[in-house]
């Protein structure tokens, strides 16, 4: 389908019996997942019809998540940055035109590290699915993604106890991982049975498979995109102007721990100006309908602070996900954190600093001997890059921050952070 020298070309069908109308295209869509259509647009949580504009959002999320998955990184030169050109259909080409396309590509190359090429076209076939109406008590007010992370539970516990009106989280099921996810959910809505607060979870599924060809490529920094524009889409039909994409400003930030990690090598989902670029798309492709904007709610904390604000037990907090590599889900092994990857280090060190300890059944420790080398990466990467300065130049030599952006708060949040990791080194 590609080479080193040619971009990779996907054409996402407006209904599932089209096909590509250029030759060299690969034609994709909804048949290359494996749950309908109609579960994933999420017409059973809104009491409202979507508009135009976010089911284009959600449409090209879904089509750049699946291309990503289906273009192998290992065809090209540097076996990594890829060239994907995708001929995406939306209801107003118009809008979609000039601006709205470069800053959808600009999106992608930021989450991905790939040069992306958006091409709008008209949408021949109406796909969204009518909204079932539920009565104005069941109409959300405020709208969370929820992985059932540390940092996602905090937040969704601090709302569901100290707000009125119904709180919708959105999560992403890991089907190997979401008995954990209903754990850390019954936390939330206990919370909200003291308080009074109505939740509603919306448990989706998004796994490549299908007609359309299966997954190719492990990396997926796409993801993150398409958590965001299904929340939004969510949002916009019950007109909620945010969105609240919880993650604490270390890994929000992700500073690379090497000069090897930088740009996409690490994750950007939640950078400042991955936030920004896409609130810019919003605002392009909305128009006078409404636009719903994006925002980091803990981006000013660090994982300590986190965990702090979450006013929970030291076993509530543990009871939850945080790895990068989750060991259940490459091997079924009993454990859900490795322990030894860098969100597992952040976390070990922001459970250490609420808490005073951490009792996470790890599925490894750092220091351990018997651990291969290969494993203690990102411990040793850690301990270089703290003994290291960092500044101002350090926090935009990988990525800008959104203009106007002061940088002295961005570099306190390192630097607590940095703080609380210096003291899961000692401790360890």
């Amino acid at each position: 389908m590609s080479s080193s020298d040619e971009p990779y070309r996907f054409w996402w069908r407006s209904h599932d019996g089209e096909e590509a109308r250029t030759a060299g295209w690969h034609a994709i869509g909804e048949a290359g997942f494996r749950e309908r259509e109609e579960r994933i647009t999420g017409h059973q949580y809104l009491d409202a019809a979507a508009p135009d504009w976010a089911d284009d959002l959600l449409r090209l999320a879904r089509a750049a998540f699946l291309a990503d998955k289906l273009a192998s990184r290992d065809k090209v030169f540097d076996r990594w940055t890829r060239r994907i050109s995708l001929s995406l259909p939306v209801r107003d080409p118009l809008r979609w035109t000039g601006t709205a396309a470069g800053l959808a590509s600009a999106l992608l190359q930021m989450l991905t590290g790939d040069h992306w090429d958006i091409r709008p076209r008209a949408l021949r076939a109406a796909s969204s699915q009518p909204p079932i109406p539920l009565g104005d008590d069941w109409r959300a007010t405020e709208v969370a993604l929820f992985s059932g992370g540390l940092d996602s539970l905090s937040w969704a516990a601090q709302r569901a106890g100290s707000a009125a009106g119904l709180l919708l989280l959105v999560t992403f099921a890991e089907p190997q991982l979401e008995s954990l996810q209903r754990g850390v959910l019954r936390t939330v809505e206990q919370r909200a049975r003291d308080s009074g607060r109505v939740v509603k979870h919306a448990n989706l599924r998004q796994v490549p498979g299908g007609r359309d060809g299966r997954s190719v490529e492990s990396s997926s920094r796409s993801r993150g995109l398409l958590y965001s524009a299904t929340a939004v889409r969510a949002a916009a039909a019950s007109g909620i102007p945010t969105v609240h994409v919880p993650e604490n400003g270390q890994l929000a930030l992700n500073p690379p721990l090497t000069a090897s990690r930088s740009s996409a090598l690490s994750t950007r989902s939640v950078h400042p100006w991955t936030l920004h670029l896409l609130n810019r798309l919003i605002r392009s492709i909305a128009g006078a309908e409404g636009a719903v904007t994006v925002t980091n709610p803990l981006a000013r904390l660090t994982k300590g602070e986190v965990c702090e604000a979450a006013g929970l037990s030291p076993a509530e907090l543990e009871a939850t996900l945080s790895c990068g590599a989750p060991p259940r889900r490459r091997q079924n092994r009993p454990y859900d954190n490795c322990g030894v990857c860098y969100p597992c280090l952040v976390r070990r060190s922001g459970l250490l600093h609420a808490n005073g300890a951490d009792a996470t059944d790890y599925e490894a420790s750092p220091t351990s001997p018997r651990l291969p080398r290969k494993r203690t990466r990102d411990w040793q990467a850690l301990r270089r890059w703290l003994d290291a300065p960092y500044g101002a130049l350090d926090l935009i030599a990988d990525q800008p921050l959104p203009p106007g952006t002061e940088a002295a708060p961005w570099l306190n949040v390192i630097d607590r952070g940095r703080t609380e990791l210096r003291a899961l080194v000692r401790a360890m």
